[in-house]
């Protein structure tokens, strides 16, 4: 009956690809197969020494650092993200998590998680949008790794600026003494995951390792949906 019934409601509100506008199949969520296929996967977390992961060389101490994908100005992803982050779709952010929890989930040292803590928002800020993107990014890993989401693992005590258009020393100054760890004893002596839906230069990652390395984590890695290489956006 609910087959039936799901049937009969596409007839008049067709799901449709966010990215082509072509009409989704049974076991397609978002976006269809021949747009996934054209994300611009980063492929890190099958290079240890990755670009990212240089990004916090002399700056932060991480064990692995990875992206599902690139992030340029213009392009598919950023309009990805979009919808997640102002037009409501925090299910793509989870769809996002399982995509990329698929390809982690085998990969040491993402295999030996204790826990995945999403970079917190403001509170002023998620009470303003509803829902905190990474926090849905972290539920698909969580739900395809098995590993538990710490939401309140790191907190946000100040309400900062937007980072966009920030230059990289002014992205780091707007974020440096923002984020301390909370629930202290149960990350001690664990593995962690941050996750964040976009890296830039890598300021806010680089503030909340150093919020849980001072608690005594066995270790800190850290993951994206995008990561962008190119032009600040």
């Amino acid at each position: 009956m609910i087959r039936f019934l799901k049937d009969f409601i596409s007839l008049f509100y067709p799901e449709v690809c966010i990215t082509c506008g072509d009409g989704l199949a049974e076991n397609e969520e978002f976006i269809c197969t021949s747009c996934f296929y054209k994300l611009p996967k980063t492929d890190y977390h099958n290079f240890p020494n990755n670009t990212l992961y240089k990004t916090f060389y002399g700056r932060a101490e991480i064990q692995a650092a990875a992206a599902f994908c690139y992030y340029t100005k213009g392009g598919m992803v950023q309009d990805l993200v979009h919808e997640v982050k102002y037009n409501g779709k925090k299910e793509l952010g989870t769809c996002f998590g399982k995509w990329y929890g698929a390809e982690l989930k085998g990969i040491s040292p993402f295999s030996e998680l204790d826990y995945i803590v999403p970079v917190p928002l403001h509170p002023k800020k998620l009470k303003r949008r509803g829902y905190n993107q990474s926090a849905c990014f972290a539920l698909g890993l969580s739900q395809v790794m098995n590993v538990p989401v710490l939401e309140n693992g790191i907190k946000r005590h100040k309400d900062t600026e937007t980072q966009t258009n920030k230059s990289r020393f002014s992205r780091w100054e707007n974020v440096k003494d923002v984020f301390e760890a909370e629930n202290k004893e149960q990350l001690q002596g664990k593995n962690v995951l941050i996750v964040d839906d976009i890296i830039t230069t890598g300021a806010t990652m680089e503030a909340c390792i150093h919020a849980l390395n001072a608690v005594g984590v066995k270790s800190v890695s850290v993951a994206s949906i995008g990561y962008v290489t190119g032009e600040l956006v």
